[in-house]
């Protein structure tokens, strides 16, 4: 089923570069112009939806540092299924006292998961055609196993100033990560 507003979004991304407006451009600069020549205004529903998306990214991008000393995503969504309705439902990590708050967890979990599988699918894609379309150099090759980074990341959390590896002055040696024949890692 295709999106309304996306093509109604992208009807007025047309209209701007035909305008010859500056080209490439912000989406804001975008947005500022649909609304200054008038080809868009907003309904009260756009505003609602506004402020909704506006409440998810602060909601997406509340942190806090656990007791352990990570810092973790405080609030996360689940969508959901209820009554017939699909709702995304925002939890916290310590709401135990919500009905069903591990279930809600995990669904939450699963569903960032499989955000990421589907960004590295798409990832893949854009890759692969760009390489058989518009790359007339050496292949751009990306790895997608992302263990070496995860411990990475670990390993350099490890070694900050006040770590408790840190303070103990043990060694510990970074995994290799694997080669590619593209000198490109992203």
């Amino acid at each position: 089923m295709p999106d309304r507003n996306n093509d109604r979004m992208l009807q007025l991304v047309n209209r701007y570069k035909a305008a010859g407006e500056p080209w490439p451009a912000e989406a804001h600069v975008m947005a500022e112009w649909a609304v200054r020549s008038e080809r868009w205004t907003p309904e009260h529903y756009s505003i609602v939806a506004h402020l909704a998306d506006q409440m998810a990214r602060a909601m997406r991008e509340t942190y806090e540092t656990d007791p352990q000393g990570r810092r973790v995503r405080a609030l996360h969504v689940a969508r959901v299924t209820r009554n017939g309705k699909q709702m995304s439902l925002w939890v916290g990590m310590h709401d135990r006292e919500v009905p069903g708050h591990p279930h809600l967890m995990t669904i939450a979990f699963q569903q960032r998961r499989q955000q990421i599988v589907g960004d590295c699918q798409q990832l893949k894609t854009d890759v692969d055609s760009y390489n058989d379309n518009d790359n007339p150099g050496k292949q751009i090759s990306i790895v997608f196993d992302f263990t070496a980074d995860l411990e990475e990341a670990e390993l350099m959390k490890s070694l900050r100033p006040g770590s408790s590896v840190a303070a103990t002055g043990r060694s510990i040696r970074p995994r290799r990560r694997p080669t590619t024949d593209a000198a490109q890692r992203t």
